[in-house]
């Protein structure tokens, strides 16, 4: 069951969650001193700062520390996250233990999370949750009865052949416009069906093995199963080939090609556009096509595929989307290839904290209520906001210092800047979900409401202003996110606390975590795509000509630099597809540590625990990043991920900053250090 469909296009500060050792929130909790709020433990001196400061501020942590079995990574991210997910544990336990009255809030999350609970009925159930979509899928005669399975699948919870969403207009951040995406893909992406090394390769040996599992599981004898899992890949390897690159999907321009609906129903006549639009209940006479060459490919793959094929590759789908809330079988399948072929996970997490993040995922803002109300304190919102502000205050003095920008386009940047939106902690309003019927007695029933509620909410919003008080994480996600079309920087609850935030730490290590979050949110708005959008939301071009070939030139130099790390067997990062989250961390810790000099610490040189002010504040950037990866997981990231590895969020970053060199004397002989000419100078 495809539970969230919409897809959208904000920069976060992490793509995957993370986490971070537990040593250092034990000795925070241990001890009122303001020193064990850095764990020195960590440092290994048998590097330089200079020439690995990443394993300088790391090392020793990094080697004692195993990555948990149920864990594809641990480092600073993930161990707030789970610290989060058992305040959610003990909610969740709370609410479920005794009834509640129907349509209460305590009643939806605390049967949802018990229907999650009950394997035991899961599994008598087996896949009969969904034998009457399988079917249905059965009693397709041709291509044209398919397309209307798919376009009413997505009044049920379910989603094939199409994706979209109703979200702004690029161009009219006020409007709320269907906007469609490529689709069609069980494997991350594209580059996955034509990448000939070794792992590639097997990674698409076992997704036919997984594929040919799903299909046993529901009474295909094994010969064909095996047929049909080799033919649903190789239809998969037609439909890649329409998609666009992950660096192309970062070009905001190239994903903006508006229809009038008679005009893409000309490009794809096929696909019954009228009809479809109709049963998807979408009243609309323009289309904003994101990657329109998905469309046309799939014009053309209906009609010369034969039905036989698609109906194979839409039971695939179905089962996929559903495996993880179907029986034990199905469950098993799925964690051992998305889990532990592709992401080198050993044991899958345990049942309660799959339903927490599933609960999370599905009733966020009913279980962001109960969470905000223990565990969010008001005056953290008040303390992050004196932040925020801080912030924005040194960026604006920074861009109009800025020696290569025109007055012009200063003062367009500086208007975007001081109109950002800040969400912090939690929604004033919250979401409603009195539609959904949530069935303690079954999880399936139950997701699939949820589901029916969340495209019906997404559907009305078509014909109506966008609201921009809508958030797209939940309170309790330790995460946090800018949106061009809102212009606005969002913090949720959770990342709010140690180690990116806390009211007992000085100021070195605030600025350096927290600091160091907002500001690379910040810059978002002015990275290589944010800054294509203009301080109402909107995508168009408010640079001049100059300007914006002084910043392509600028930016140039980051892909530069970061196209030369690499890791595992010489797998190489790719700058250009990470270019807007490399420019974020460059320039938001560049901002926060200017913010931090303002500081009474920041402009004194006393030290504490032998570490100066802004050791410990480079000290702190550094320690959140310590990350530890599967091989499985990195090269996953390699491929998809916007995000750089930790260890060059940290080192490429502070190879840039002069005020690094200096606070722990770089030399020209170190390995990060750079000559000045060749450091990034953006922001």
């Amino acid at each position: 069951m495809n539970m969230k469909s919409i897809i959208l296009s904000f920069s976060s500060v992490v793509l995957v969650c993370m986490v971070f050792t537990s040593a250092v929130a034990i000795q925070k909790k241990n001890s009122d001193s303001k020193a064990m709020f850095f764990d020195k433990t960590s440092i290994d001196e048998r590097f330089k700062p200079g020439d690995d400061f990443f394993l300088y501020a790391n090392g020793n942590w990094i080697k004692k520390t195993a990555i948990p079995p149920t864990e594809v990574s641990w480092g600073s991210f993930n161990m707030l996250r789970y610290e989060n997910q058992q305040k959610l544990r003990k909610i969740l336990q709370e609410v479920s233990a005794t009834p509640n009255s129907k349509g209460s809030i305590h009643q939806q999350v605390g049967d949802l999370y018990a229907g999650g609970m009950d394997t035991l009925a899961m599994d008598k159930l087996g896949y009969t949750p969904i034998e009457p979509l399988l079917a249905s899928i059965d009693t397709l005669k041709n291509y044209k009865a398919l397309i209307r399975w798919c376009a009413d699948s997505f009044k049920e919870g379910e989603s094939f052949l199409f994706a979209f969403s109703v979200d702004p207009d690029d161009k009219i951040s006020t409007k709320n416009a269907v906007n469609c995406y490529q689709t069609g893909l069980g494997l991350p992406n594209r580059d996955y069906y034509f990448k000939e090394d070794s792992a590639t390769q097997r990674i698409r040996t076992v997704y036919v093995q997984y594929i040919t599992k799903l299909f046993t599981l529901i009474g295909t004898a094994p010969p064909i199963a095996l047929e049909q899992a080799n033919l649903v890949l190789r239809l998969e390897t037609e439909i890649a080939a329409s998609h666009f690159t992950p660096v192309e999907l970062r070009d905001p321009i190239k994903n903006y090609y508006k229809f009038s609906v008679t005009e893409f129903k000309e490009q794809v006549p096929n696909l019954d556009i009228d009809e479809v639009l109709a049963r998807m209940f979408l009243k609309t006479d323009t289309l904003i096509v994101k990657q329109p060459k998905y469309y046309t490919a799939l014009n053309d793959l209906l009609k010369s595929k034969s039905i036989e094929l698609w109906k194979s590759k839409l039971k695939f789908e179905l089962l996929n989307a559903n495996a993880s809330v179907l029986s034990k079988e199905f469950r098993v399948a799925y964690f051992e290839f998305y889990g532990k072929t592709l992401k080198g996970q050993k044991k899958p997490k345990e049942r309660w904290e799959q339903m927490a993040e599933t609960v999370n995922a599905n009733l966020g803002e009913l279980l962001g209520q109960l969470y905000v109300n223990r565990y969010f304190k008001p005056e953290a919102k008040q303390r992050m906001l004196t932040l925020v502000n801080n912030l924005q205050q040194v960026y604006k003095a920074r861009i109009e210092r800025l020696d290569w920008m025109s007055v012009e386009t200063k003062q367009r940047a500086i208007a975007k800047l001081e109109t950002f939106t800040k969400k912090i902690g939690y929604p004033d309003k919250w979401k409603r979900y009195v539609d959904v019927t949530i069935h303690r007695d079954s999880f399936y029933r139950s997701l699939q409401s949820i589901a029916r509620h969340d495209y019906r909410e997404m559907v009305d919003k078509l014909g109506k202003p966008v609201d921009k008080m809508e958030w797209f994480m939940t309170p309790s996600t330790v995460n946090a996110y800018y949106n061009p079309s809102f212009n606005e920087i969002v913090f949720p609850a959770g990342i709010l606390q140690f180690p990116f935030f806390d009211f007992e730490a000085d100021d070195a290590i605030n600025y350096g975590a927290i600091g160091a979050v907002i500001g690379h949110e910040m810059t978002h708005g002015f990275d290589d795509q944010g800054r294509q959008y203009d301080k109402d939301g909107n995508l168009q071009d408010w640079w001049t000509a100059d300007d914006a070939e002084k910043f392509n030139k600028k930016a140039q130099v980051v892909v530069d630099q970061y196209n030369q790390f690499s890791v595992l067997d010489n797998q190489h990062v790719n700058g250009s597809l990470t270019l807007g989250e490399n420019i974020a961390d460059i320039g938001g810790l560049t901002i926060a540590y200017e913010a931090f000099k303002k500081t009474t610490q920041g402009k004194n040189n006393q030290p504490i625990d032998g570490l100066t002010p802004d050791q410990r504040f480079f000290l702190s950037f550094a320690q959140v990043w310590r990350i530890k990866m599967s091989d499985e997981i990195m090269r996953m990231r390699l491929l998809s991920d916007p995000h750089s590895p930790p260890m060059f969020r940290v080192n490429g970053t502070l190879s840039n900053m002069p005020e690094f060199y200096k606070a722990f004397d770089i030399k020209p002989n170190d390995k990060m250090y750079r000559i000045e000419s060749e450091r990034v100078k953006i922001w």
